[in-house]
């Protein structure tokens, strides 16, 4: 991104600062999303994207922007740089997302773009514009177990002024069982990408694997992207994308965002990273409700979850 771009696109945000709120949330085909989003709902399930984009799928806060800089490196050979040039949500557009004029759409960044692209969403599986399937495209799905997904989930919703007010911490893990957050159930979200993973030639990671061994995982994804990189571009790219590096790269920790947007003076966008954090959260009594709650909603599957490593 040029100076002349970055100065354009700061100028923008300023202005849409005016006119940015917490959003109530909607529902579409009975998910809850943003307003924007549902309000322009019959534009982004339309969208038609070319057999050669590479979708990245994650229910909100769990991996999504350490998967897409993976992937960015993996594309760019290594070259920290080219992976600098831009913010993650300009080199990857987000999907649905729609925000106050003048910032553009994740549909508007997306027709700008010559394929392949990097394309987000955190739309749960059956939200997913058809296209995607029909045209064979690869997709990269993360899960994160549901206790450290909810903690990080709940910084966020209170540091991101878009999204509702989060309330109390013992508020919101009820909201979280029963699906009320911004995209919905976590328990339907991972079950839907895990039934579908095989027909759809969906890669399907877990954030706890990716903490316990980078290394595995990104040669994991560069195989299914079938590229070919070497063993030290590989070391390369696991140090880059650490979470201390990633914390302190401006290009992937959305310090460009506005704080009327993204107020990281409550939580950083990256807060802390880690596999266990939720023990500092959960009383005994609240996550043996949890946990109870939890074996009754993932009953019909056994997807491999660990809340520690």
């Amino acid at each position: 991104m040029s100076e002349e771009e970055k100065m354009s696109y700061s100028e923008a945000i300023k202005k849409a600062d005016m006119s940015v709120s917490r959003f109530p949330l909607i529902p579409v085909r009975g998910i809850p999303l943003m307003s924007l989003i549902a309000k322009n709902w019959d534009s982004i399930w339309a969208f038609r994207p070319e057999p050669s984009d590479l979708l990245i799928a994650t229910y909100p806060k769990a991996g999504t922007t350490w998967t897409q800089e993976i992937v960015d490196l993996l594309f760019h050979n290594g070259d920290a740089e080219a992976c600098k040039r831009v913010p993650t949500h300009v080199r990857s557009p987000f999907l649905e997302i729609f925000c106050p004029p003048p910032i553009r759409s994740g549909l508007d960044q997306l027709k700008e773009m010559d394929p392949p692209r990097i394309i987000k969403t955190h739309l749960p599986f059956q939200l997913v514009p058809p296209g995607f399937w029909e045209n064979k495209c690869k997709a990269i799905y993360v899960a994160r177990n549901a206790k450290d997904n909810l903690v990080s989930y709940y910084h966020f919703d209170c540091m991101n002024m878009t999204q509702p007010d989060p309330g109390p911490w013992e508020g919101y893990i009820p909201k979280f069982m029963r699906g009320e957050l911004a995209w919905g159930s976590w328990y339907d979200h991972v079950k839907g990408y895990w039934m579908e993973r095989e027909k759809r030639n969906i890669l399907y990671l877990f954030y706890e694997d990716l903490k316990e061994n980078p290394r595995r995982e990104v040669e994991r994804i560069m195989r299914y992207l079938d590229l070919s990189v070497s063993d030290e571009v590989v070391s390369q790219i696991v140090e880059l994308t650490s979470f201390k590096n990633m914390k302190e790269n401006p290009m992937a920790n959305y310090s460009c965002i506005s704080a009327a947007v993204f107020d990281q003076s409550i939580s950083p966008f990256m807060r802390k990273g880690e596999v266990g954090d939720w023990r500092n959260h959960f009383t005994p009594e609240q996550s043996k409700m949890f946990d109870e709650d939890y074996v009754k909603q993932m009953k019909e599957v056994n997807i491999p979850f660990r809340t520690l490593i």
